[in-house]
């Protein structure tokens, strides 16, 4: 960990929350287009369909979940893995960028199936996947079949692994369309979107902008949190070399944090609204200190074995999970917080609670229920 021996500002945790809440639009609404939302976000996390709708309806004022669809279908937005190994939905600009910045994240992953993969030629695995998937859809699983032929004495998950790692693949539609479900299947990025993509896929990325970007997004930060945030590490060169540019400050641990001069570092007191977002939301993953939006034993509270949950924020911090089901056409949210609601903060939350279900069931008959922590 990092510490400053010059006489940087000390940012409380916080004032640290309200920088954050107002880089990720979460403040106030915005009126934004889809696009530029994502791309200022730098992309939006996608493992299930839903979070990013989520994500949009929490930061955008009047968002309409077809639009985002729409965009889907269009190739404007892309799903594939990018940033922690993990889906994500970016712009095509950036889903050329950040998946070649990912590579060393990705690598590491098909190290821990080595074993698994040793006799495998991974240049004809390569080949062989886009041979499937350049025409596509294909799904992994047609994939791992075909490659099993290949080589029958190997474990065709690991084939499968090397294949989603060594070859950029776009999750096509219905996967990922609001309403509409969809078996996962899978093209190459550069018969998805087109010659000039296929070209640029295996570019070096400017990471030193992407630092530029995701202080933007996500600052004031260490070197640590944006790669935590990403999966990337050994960025400490680029941020050094960007010092000259950039402001220092410390969090109240003594942990040197960097900045955009201008960017907005709101006071601690700003009010900040309920918000309800989809599960993994990068709010809650962009940074290696997560205690600015929410504190440690609420974080080891946060995921169950089964399922991920949505959280949903109350002045700022994450203070509880939500989950909807539907059943004999009512659809019910079920809140568990992780600390009473007081007065003041329950209408606020259930409205936005209300806005959620409007959206998941629209006209259809709508039920919240809270379990309440004690204390």
């Amino acid at each position: 960990m990092t510490k400053t021996s010059g006489p940087a500002t000390t940012l409380s945790t916080r004032r640290l929350n309200r920088a954050l809440l107002a880089r990720q639009l979460l403040l106030e609404r915005v009126d934004m287009p889809l696009t530029d939302a994502v791309v200022h976000l730098l992309g939006l996390q996608a493992q299930a369909p839903r979070p990013p709708y989520h994500a949009l309806a929490a930061r955008l004022r009047g968002f309409d979940p077809a639009a985002l669809s729409t965009l889907l279908e269009s190739r404007e937005v892309v799903r594939l893995v990018t940033l922690r190994s993990t889906v994500h939905l970016h712009t095509p600009a950036d889903a050329l960028t950040l998946r070649p910045f990912s590579a060393p994240a990705l690598e590491r992953e098909l190290k821990i199936f080595r074993t698994r993969l040793a006799g495998v030629d991974l240049d004809r695995l390569v080949a062989l996947t886009r041979e499937l998937a350049e025409p596509g859809p294909v799904s992994l699983r047609e994939i791992g079949e075909e490659l099993g032929r290949e080589w029958p004495a190997h474990d065709l998950l690991a084939l499968k692994v090397a294949a989603r790692i060594r070859v950029p693949l776009v999750q096509v539609p219905p996967r990922g369309l609001w309403g509409r479900g969809g078996q996962v299947m899978h093209a190459t990025v550069g018969s998805w979107l087109g010659a000039e993509a296929a070209e640029r896929a295996g570019a070096d990325p400017d990471v030193g902008r992407l630092v530029l970007r995701y202080l933007a997004a996500f600052g004031p930060a260490s070197v640590r949190d944006m790669q935590a945030w990403c999966g990337v590490t050994r960025l400490r060169p680029y941020f050094e070399e960007l010092r000259p540019r950039l402001r220092t400050f410390r969090d109240e641990g003594g942990t040197e944090l960097f900045d955009l001069p201008d960017a907005p570092r709101p006071a601690a007191d700003t009010p900040a609204p309920a918000r309800f977002l989809g599960e993994f939301d990068n709010l809650t993953l962009g940074h290696a200190d997560r205690t600015r939006v929410v504190s440690d034993e609420f974080r080891r509270r946060g995921y169950r074995r089964d399922r991920a949950f949505g959280s949903f924020l109350v002045d700022g911090f994450v203070r509880g999970l939500w989950r909807v089901t539907q059943d004999d056409g009512t659809a019910t949210m079920h809140l568990e917080t992780f600390a009473p609601l007081t007065r003041g903060e329950r209408p606020e939350v259930e409205a936005e609670a209300a806005g959620v279900l409007e959206m998941l069931a629209p006209g259809g008959r709508q039920e919240l229920r809270t379990a309440e922590a004690r204390g």
